[in-house]
């Protein structure tokens, strides 16, 4: 299970700069707007300080962790919605994600330019969501045309179909997200299949100036103040900070971040930040072939989980052993774990909890 995210954001914020720090790929960078005129795919390795104590203690022939892919979708502009500023191919990439990492401008700097002239965060929120809320009516409208043609033929199912499409559409057009708009389960069945780009989540990531990367600034407060009743993070992050890392040795990189005042890069800090905005969790195998990571949804049960690593692990599943990642720490080895009697044997309703070092049995 992979986990993709789309990175969007206007013009000059910082949005590819962010994107080259972030992942091994590079994409271009320039100061005018749509230098990403493909979208780049880059992949992240998520920094999982429990793997690499796992391979000290089983040294495994390999250590595989688990990956973010990022997708950096070219700069919007008011009218995306309509093809403006190569806006329609970029909206279309979005709907390929699992979350939204919009990057918004939160730092002064006369020799960057700004599309609309001046710094503004919220105003530049809300352009994108504005282009993003009208694709989504468009999708709405679609739908509402096609269930309606249903619904005459006195389909009940069509009918309530129609009520829930109504009420999404006209808290989309009072200004609403998707996201937003949806309370009760029923109203997800009825649009889940339209991929809604308000839909999906998002976590703002303010790209602010050096000395604002902790405590923030007047631009990140106003945005926080505007995006208060959102279901979405916000997080800050120097773009300035994170390149002048990506040259650094792992010691050096831990001391600048001291004396920047923070405990983590803002890579880290992006990646957490994502696992809990999509609901995500990491167990681990551990083996000597291999010690690896695996990324589920939090209260996923044991055979789904299974299910990551291969298909036939869910349908055969028949037991996991499992071993809490403390108590494998603790005790040094999988042999000396079951000796104290800390290794459990769990069945098909075993929810798999962050950090369990498990394996598997069963039927092929």
């Amino acid at each position: 299970m992979s986990m993709k995210c789309g990175i969007v954001g206007l013009p000059n914020v910082g949005k590819s700069t962010l994107f080259n720090t972030l992942s091994s790929a590079k994409a271009q960078s320039a100061n005018f707007p749509f230098c990403t005129i493909e979208p780049n795919v880059g992949i992240i390795t998520v920094p999982d300080q429990r793997l690499f104590d796992l391979e000290k203690l089983v040294q495994p022939e390999k250590v595989i962790p688990t990956n973010i892919e990022i997708v950096d979708i070219a700069g919007l502009v008011k009218g995306a919605s309509k093809g403006e500023g190569l806006g329609n191919q970029f909206l279309g990439n979005i709907k390929n994600t699992h979350a939204i990492l919009h990057v918004v401008r939160c730092f002064d700097d006369d020799n960057i330019v700004h599309v609309d002239e001046y710094v503004d965060p919220v105003r530049d929120k809300e352009i994108i969501d504005f282009e993003l809320q009208l694709k989504d009516l468009e999708s709405i409208e679609n739908q509402i045309s096609k269930t309606e043609k249903i619904a005459k033929s006195g389909d009940k199912e069509a009918k309530k179909k129609l009520e829930i499409l109504a009420h999404i559409q006209a808290e989309i057009e009072s200004g609403k997200s998707a996201r937003n708009a949806i309370e009760e389960k029923s109203q997800w069945e009825a649009v889940k299949d339209l991929n809604l780009l308000t839909l999906k989540p998002v976590l703002y990531v303010c790209n602010v100036d050096e000395q604002s990367v902790v405590s923030g600034n007047k631009y990140t407060e106003r945005l926080m103040e505007a995006v208060a009743d959102e279901q979405a993070e916000v997080l800050f992050v120097s773009a300035s900070i994170e390149s002048e890392l990506m040259d650094m040795e792992r010691e050096d990189q831990q001391l600048f971040l001291e004396e920047m005042g923070l405990q983590e890069s803002g890579v880290g800090r992006l990646i957490a930040a994502s696992y809990k905005l999509l609901n995500y969790i990491t167990y681990f195998t551990a083996g000597k072939k291999e010690v690896r990571a695996w990324t589920i949804e939090k209260g996923w049960a044991a055979p789904k989980a299974a299910g990551v690593i291969h298909s036939d692990f869910e349908k055969g599943f028949i037991r996991a052993e499992v071993i809490s990642f403390d108590d494998f720490v603790q005790y040094k080895s999988e042999s000396a774990v079951k000796d104290a009697g800390k290794m459990r044997v769990e069945g098909k309703e075993y929810i798999v909890q962050d950090g369990d070092v498990m394996h598997f049995r069963f039927n092929n």
